[in-house]
């Protein structure tokens, strides 16, 4: 009983040390900072090191004690009392055969940990196919891609059968050896040594002269059957004690194999938590005026708590994936970009796809690494940053819990917020009906099902209006929603003093900000393109075709807007040419055709 309350709590207490360490501080978890063996322990299924494979670890470390602690023990008593009656020569024996014996079974072992762990890591890599079907189950469904999930699924679940097949294949051998050696080799090494004093009186005397002497002869055959009882009873524990101890040789081994998957989880999250990671030698194609960006050499500085966003010749870089991206390093998006955001400086940031728009928030987030330079911004939170991404992350709980979060309703409450301020938020995003509609602030649902998309952006927003931070990132945060209530909760959020960093590909944001930070290739950016702009609101702080990005400081909205405007009509305008004369040819096929009726 005592045990398995210490199984328990040592298994609860290792879980809850892995569970911390991998969901720890948000600030210090930098995801983009994982080498190429943790992307692939977590892509393998971190939910199944962090349940099953610590489980079973943690059953097969407690099964040790009564599987080799005490078999061990009754070994060395039996062993010493046989030694005793056998004499010398058969402790001799007697250890001969446990050493030819576990020589037999060594060779005769298969990999049991390698096994054990390869077979842990097919399980998890099937439990993972699983749950992003049941993550992406309407996607799957929209794109009619059940046959091709399923047959994804179905290869990860016959590499599993397979390999538990080839696992059972060689534990049948195995098994036939251990058997044999153990229930009958052993008997019969141990009835031939037991049989020394019973057949072989005169050898046992001359190796026990001293009992010999004082020995009544009249009383020899009864002293044999005693000792041939004694022997045997002797004989049968000690094979029950052997053979417990040489059938836990496998657990044991599975256990290795257990302890393999569990430390490398364990390690990973000690390289994250201290900024250990393996150095990665510079590739000799890369040519000599290039960085290397390698996560051990890794020396930006962050710090946490200014009341402004400044990013210091900050390398944006994209952290390598996978071995390969590993010894090739991280991919360079912006060689070093110098930004500074103060309160009421609202930020558009603009630029083709691929550019790095998405991976500034992603540094300024600490989500990736910051390899050299400065990075000062406010602390995550109530008046100082907040983070939309462009999915929306709709956390278990109730409808109430949706705009609060990560509040819980008890930190809602302690901080003297209520429902009708809820409700408030709500009509300022358009969701004022969301409380009627769902049946109350108490409705528990599944909400990223229950929601459209644009449903969930303007419940993103809702969270930003409650938190009131000083600064707020938005990526994206607003492209499922329609332009004007976009334009209406833009309009609130600098009503509420939040300052805007605003990452989005429609120009109709610039009224709403005023700055204007464009992102591009380098040698590919024309460098004239905004000659206009340079003249009428002053020279940005770096040309885009040196540097890859370009801030404008917005002296006024209208010609900034004026030049954005007159971009989408030219595009619109060569759009009509195109399809004019396509229009009014089916327009005279329809008047020919009714002319003929």
């Amino acid at each position: 009983m005592c045990s398995n309350h210490n199984l328990n709590y040592y298994k609860f207490g290792l879980g809850l040390g892995v569970v911390s360490g991998s969901a720890g501080d948000a600030e210090q978890k930098e995801h983009g900072r994982l080498t190429s063996e943790e992307r692939e322990i977590v892509a393998g299924g971190a939910d199944q090191l962090i349940t099953t494979d610590l489980a079973r670890f943690c059953d097969s470390l407690a099964s040790l004690y009564g599987n080799m602690g005490k078999p061990f023990l009754d070994m060395v008593i039996f062993t010493s009392q046989l030694a005793a009656s056998l004499g010398p020569a058969g402790t001799i024996g007697l250890f001969s055969q446990y050493y030819f014996t576990a020589w037999v079974l060594r060779q005769a072992t298969p990999a049991f940990g390698r096994m054990a762990a390869t077979e842990a890591r097919l399980e998890g890599e099937y439990r993972t196919g699983l749950g992003r079907v049941g993550r992406d189950s309407e996607e799957i469904a929209f794109y009619d891609g059940g046959k091709r999930e399923l047959g994804i699924l179905w290869s990860a679940y016959l590499k599993l059968a397979k390999h538990v097949h080839s696992v059972f294949k060689v534990r049948i051998p195995y098994g036939m050896t251990e058997d044999f050696v153990i229930k009958y080799f052993w008997s019969a090494i141990g009835y031939g040594l037991m049989s020394i004093p019973v057949f072989f009186p005169v050898a046992r005397h001359a190796l026990n002269p001293k009992e010999h002497n004082v020995q009544d002869t009249a009383n020899e055959v009864a002293e044999r059957t005693e000792t041939y009882v004694s022997n045997r009873r002797l004989l049968l524990s000690l094979g029950d004690a052997g053979g417990r101890l040489m059938y836990s040789g496998k657990e044991l081994a599975e256990l290795s194999g257990y302890t393999s998957r569990v430390y490398s989880l364990l390690a990973s999250l000690h390289s994250l938590d201290n900024n250990i990671y393996p150095e990665n030698p510079r590739p000799a194609s890369l040519p000599a005026d290039e960085p290397f960006y390698d996560l051990s050499n890794v020396h930006g500085r962050v710090i946490i708590g200014p009341g402004h966003v400044l990013l210091k010749g900050v390398p944006i870089v994209a952290p390598a994936g996978g071995v390969a991206g590993a010894e090739r390093g991280g991919e360079e998006l912006i060689r070093s970009l110098d930004l500074r955001v103060e309160k009421g400086e609202h930020t558009l940031v603009t630029g083709a796809n691929g550019v790095g728009k998405t991976a500034i928030a992603r540094v300024i987030a600490q989500l990736w690494p910051t390899w050299s330079g400065l990075l000062e911004r406010p602390a995550h939170g109530e008046g100082g940053i907040f983070f939309l991404p462009q999915r929306p992350y709709l956390s278990i709980g109730s409808l109430r819990d949706q705009p609060s979060s990560p509040h819980t309703y008890a930190e809602m409450k302690a901080r003297g917020r209520t429902d009708a301020e809820l409700m408030s938020i709500l009509e300022h995003v358009h969701l004022a009906y969301l409380p009627s509609r769902e049946g109350g602030w108490e409705t528990r649902k599944e909400w990223k099902d229950v929601l459209s998309g644009g449903e969930k952006q303007r419940m993103g927003m809702a969270r930003l209006f409650y938190h009131r931070p000083a600064y707020a990132v938005l990526d994206e945060a607003t492209s499922a929603v329609s332009s004007d209530v976009e334009g209406l909760m833009y309009e609130h959020a600098k009503a509420l003093g939040i300052t805007l960093i605003t990452i989005s590909h429609r120009p109709s944001l610039l009224k709403y900000h005023n700055r204007h930070l464009r992102l591009g290739e380098p040698t590919l950016a024309p460098s004239l393109s905004t000659a206009n702009l340079h003249a009428n609101l002053g020279a940005p702080s770096t040309p885009l075709a040196a540097q890859g990005w370009q801030l404008t400081q917005m002296s006024s909205h209208t010609d900034e807007e004026k030049l954005e405007l007159d971009k989408e009509i030219e595009r619109l305008e060569q759009v009509l040419d195109g399809e004019v004369e396509q229009w009014e040819r089916r327009l005279a096929e329809v008047n020919k055709e009714l002319q003929g009726k």
